[in-house]
């Protein structure tokens, strides 16, 4: 059963695994490092779009370097105080990173409110170029990504929407330096740094609400829990099942834990192999520790959980 589960990716995988790592490290200390630039750009031209972009950089400089860390994490094995390895704090991690995100935008957002009522002078020439360089920053970030092991690797793949969505802050700031240089229009500056805000508390939500249901042990959210139950009930022999718990150690990591009762005349060993070669084939779960009890022992719960 363990031998079997590595080849429907395993071709590949060396060389595309240190080409993950390496375009997910150069592109997050490319963004790290212009993300330093716009944030005292911002505060030099006074534009608080370009601020706001480099909080969006912020938001992608994280979830590039949790990739590559999850990439490296994943590489360390457990240890004996540490069973699953480290896979988990990937999880704190992000739940930390998502609540920064929130709290960033929630900044922008209040310093927007103020410069609507009334609009700071810009400098719109500094700000244009600096968020220009900013397009070409993430540019070369996603193609770095691009160049990475998108279909296989789904860091990468979230990682390089990220960038695309850094993309267009860096696009909105330049809307707005031009629209104040040839317009006037200050507004323009507070505007796209809503929007851009708005982008970055979506996705720091979201971040926050995975995680947090990893890490209160939720059911992942791609295996249907009633369909797996009855899936193990049409086992043959199988007389019902309880105490099914469904939880992840870190994403695309899910654990199963279960009893099943069988008939007395049911073969052990034949049970559990099924059981656990139907888990593993359709529903993915290569981690399953399952109790079997024959029915004529009676329930093992002294509280009579078994029903």
């Amino acid at each position: 059963m363990i031998m079997g589960h590595h080849h429907h990716h395993g071709h590949s995988h060396g060389h595309s695994h240190t080409g993950n790592k390496k375009a997910l490290f150069s592109s997050f200390l490319l963004i790290t490092l212009f993300m330093f630039v716009e944030v005292i750009g911002g505060f030099v031209t006074n534009s608080l779009a370009v601020l706001s972009d480099a909080g969006h950089m912020l938001s992608d400089a994280a979830s590039l370097g949790l990739s590559f860390y999850a990439i490296k994490l994943g590489e360390r094995k457990g240890t004996q105080e540490n069973t699953f390895g480290f896979k988990r704090f990937e999880i704190i991690v992000a739940a930390l990173n998502g609540l920064l995100l929130i709290i960033v935008s929630a900044i922008i957002f209040y310093e927007a409110i103020q410069r609507f009522f009334a609009p700071p002078e810009v400098q719109s020439s500094g700000m244009l170029l600096i968020s220009f360089i900013g397009l070409l920053v993430n540019i070369v970030a996603a193609w770095i990504l691009m160049k990475g092991d998108k279909e296989e690797n789904l860091n990468v793949r979230s990682a390089f929407l990220h960038v695309i969505g850094d993309m267009l802050g860096s696009f909105g700031a330049i809307v707005a330096a031009l629209l104040i240089m040839f317009f006037g229009w200050a507004i323009a500056d507070p505007i796209v740094s809503v929007i851009v805000a708005a982008l970055i508390i979506v996705s720091g939500l979201r971040v926050t609400k995975d995680s947090f249901h990893i890490l209160m042990e939720g059911a992942p959210a791609q295996i249907d829990t009633d369909k797996l139950k009855a899936a193990l009930r049409k086992i043959p022999m199988v007389k019902e099942v309880h105490d099914l718990h469904i939880w992840t150690i870190t994403s695309g990591y899910p654990v199963l834990s279960c009893h099943i009762t069988i008939l007395n005349d049911g073969v052990h060993d034949d049970i559990l192999l099924r059981a656990q070669k139907m888990l593993h084939d359709e529903f993915d779960i290569e981690h399953s520790t399952i109790q079997v009890e024959k029915e004529a022992n009676g329930c093992p719960s002294p509280h009579g959980t078994c029903n």
